[in-house]
């Protein structure tokens, strides 16, 4: 009876759980259109969805490397940290979730400062971290930025900053706060040396930096599909009462409802952005 017993094991045992493993990682589902996509097809289109151009978050590491030249830039300030001025605790004590956050995203905080060359043109680009605490915008933000921005006074270079934040960091209280003015004012320096702010929002864009740096520049533009507002939909309709209009805060909305100068794919926003420093550094000549 053997005959009808296999003794060995066939060639294909055991492969279904080696297929498994290989492919594993290989596949993304879109948030948008719910297709299963190829990664490395995602990964070379630089995180957009090639079915429907759903754009995917990215990391402030990945975004300076795709508006730098060659991905090379220096970057600033990284030895800032922040303090934790009301020994603030919620579900955990601020300094261990601040030190949670460093070791999940092996960033200082929430923002990345570099200067290098876009297009060939010396540039300072500040990128927000969406991973660590929401991006939010609390002391050590505040300051790498306002160093970004004197940065460009002295060297005479533009700025560009990345947002991607759900707001001013409540464990911060009012120190967070302040740096609304304060980030306002130093923009206000910029403006008067005449040299340009291009600022960039992504998903999402809400809250203190909303409204603060992030609607500020002399060319506000988005990426397609961004939420970009100060308080969330669900927020405003339980306040008004009201159901809102379909596509409510995002990038499309604003741009034409006159919030934004303009909505721009990831794929062409260097050259755009490349395009617009050039009109306005040769206004200002």
């Amino acid at each position: 009876m053997a005959w009808f017993n296999r003794q060995k094991p066939s060639i294909e045992d055991g492969q279904d759980e080696k297929k498994s493993v290989r492919t594993e990682g290989l596949w993304k589902k879109c948030e948008s259109c719910g297709q299963i996509i190829w990664l490395k097809a995602v990964e070379e289109g630089q995180q957009v969805c090639p079915k429907c151009g759903h754009h995917f978050r990215i990391g402030a590491s990945e975004r300076l490397q795709q508006l730098f030249d060659d991905g090379v830039y220096t970057s600033h300030d990284a030895g800032l940290r922040s303090d934790d001025p009301l020994h603030f605790v919620d579900s955990k004590p601020y300094l261990q979730r601040l030190e949670e956050m460093r070791t999940a995203t092996e960033l200082p905080d929430a923002v990345i400062c570099g200067s290098g060359k876009l297009s060939g043109r010396p540039v300072q680009i500040c990128a927000l971290e969406l991973k660590f605490i929401g991006g939010s915008m609390g002391s050590v933000v505040g300051e790498k930025i306002t160093r970004a921005i004197e940065r460009c006074l002295v060297e005479k270079t533009p700025l560009i900053i990345v947002s991607a934040s759900g707001g001013a960091r409540m464990q911060e209280g009012a120190i967070s706060l302040m740096q609304l003015a304060k980030l306002s004012a130093a923009l206000m320096r910029l403006d008067e040396a005449h040299l340009p702010y291009i600022s960039v929002l992504t998903d999402p864009t809400t809250g203190g930096v909303t409204a603060s740096f992030a609607m500020l520049g002399d060319l506000n533009i988005a990426e397609p599909g961004a939420l970009i507002g100060f308080a969330g939909p669900r927020v405003i309709e339980q306040t008004i009462r009201q159901k809102l209009p379909e596509g409510f805060q995002r990038s499309e909305f604003l741009l034409e409802h006159g919030f934004l100068d303009a909505v721009v794919k990831r794929s062409e926003l260097k050259d755009y952005i490349s395009n617009a420093l050039n009109f306005f550094l040769s206004y200002a000549q």
